[in-house]
């Protein structure tokens, strides 16, 4: 059975908010990859950097992506598998 992606970025932002107070303070303005399955996450420089770690720590799974400390300035969900060539 496929998830939708309404619930998997509600998974995403529901995890999200149970890390904001460890997050926010260090990593402000960085971008979280937030594994919807597991609740495990990557941080990078941009999205193109959290989204390759995500990628290698990962594989093949989807990700939420979100800007640490800013209310829905970059929400995206992605399957990793679907972009590679």
């Amino acid at each position: 059975m496929q998830k939708s992606k309404e619930t998997l970025m509600d998974k995403g932002k529901k995890i999200y908010n149970n890390l904001k107070p460890i997050l926010e303070p260090k990593y402000k303005g960085k971008i979280i990859a937030i594994e919807v399955d597991s609740g495990g996450y990557v941080i990078g420089e941009d999205e193109l950097d959290a989204e390759l770690k995500a990628k290698e720590l990962f594989p093949n799974k989807i990700f939420a992506f979100m800007r640490i400390g800013y209310p829905v300035v970059l929400l995206a969900l992605r399957s990793l598998n679907l972009m590679e060539e």
